[in-house]
């Protein structure tokens, strides 16, 4: 369940749910954010940036799965898992607050971007690039001057069904985020739905590339989808938005098998 914090100006969200112990199972739930001791380990966030030429943005469905295909791939990694190098990073960062912050970058700030270690994944408009999680206090300075708010992208063309093979990461229709806020809670919703699978799942699904939609239900499938015991996505409204349910992760027929709600 994600909370929002706000350090040195910039926004911070983080799901209060603890990692799992072994793949497969749920993360249990959480004391309340004021008492939970996830919140005496030291914090760590994983940084997000997306490129966002002037000239050519990208559409917002786009670089909202790509955010979320991005959280996964570095989960998967091998510098991630075990004695990698970024293994110790990833283990203190879940050991803590699961924060996600997403920036924006373009031109000269972009190159300066991709010459740090992380990885860059790419959607059909949108580049994405996750770095390894760092202390909040401790961003690489390369990083740290790119600005956060204003990440505003729009679609341009009509938004398709999603594939029912895939799994849909479904946006609360009662909430307005900007396009980073919503980015970074997309992650948080992929996240939560990896820590749900098996090691096969997790290997299917990112063979698969890490298939997955993202869009916006309506009201009256949100209702339901809340009360399904699917992963749910929860803000404490720290910034931009009041305190509540952002999204739920459904799993697809044949990628990520989370239960999945028939559509009508």
């Amino acid at each position: 369940m994600p909370r929002s914090t706000a350090s040195g100006g910039v926004p911070q969200d983080g799901p209060e749910e603890a990692p799992p112990n072994a793949p497969g199972s749920r993360p249990a739930q959480s004391a309340p954010a004021s008492a939970h001791p996830r919140d005496d380990a030291p914090q760590f966030v994983l940084p997000l940036v997306v490129r966002m030429e002037r000239a050519a943005p990208p559409a917002r469905t786009d670089a909202v799965e790509t955010a979320a295909r991005a959280v996964l791939t570095i989960l998967s990694d091998e510098r991630s898992l075990g004695d990698g190098v970024w293994s110790r990073a990833m283990r203190d960062w879940q050991d803590a607050r699961i924060r996600k912050v997403v920036r924006r970058a373009r031109g000269a700030e972009w190159r300066r971007a991709e010459a740090l270690p992380g990885i860059t994944v790419t959607g059909k408009s949108a580049e994405v690039r996750v770095f390894p999680p760092v202390p909040l206090d401790g961003w690489p300075k390369d990083l740290a001057r790119l600005q956060v708010s204003g990440t505003e992208l729009d679609d341009p063309d009509p938004v398709p069904e999603p594939d029912p093979a895939a799994p849909v990461l479904w946006l609360n229709p009662h909430v307005s985020m900007s396009a980073g806020k919503t980015m970074a809670q997309a992650g948080h919703g992929a996240q939560l739905a990896w820590w749900e699978l098996s090691a096969s799942d997790r290997t299917a699904w990112r063979d698969a590339g890490f298939a997955l939609s993202v869009r916006t239900a309506s009201p009256s499938r949100w209702a339901e989808l809340v009360r399904a015991g699917l992963p749910l996505v929860r803000d404490a409204g720290f910034t931009e938005i009041a305190p509540g349910e952002t999204v739920v992760a459904e799993g697809g027929s044949h990628l990520c098998p989370l239960p999945r709600k028939d559509r009508p």
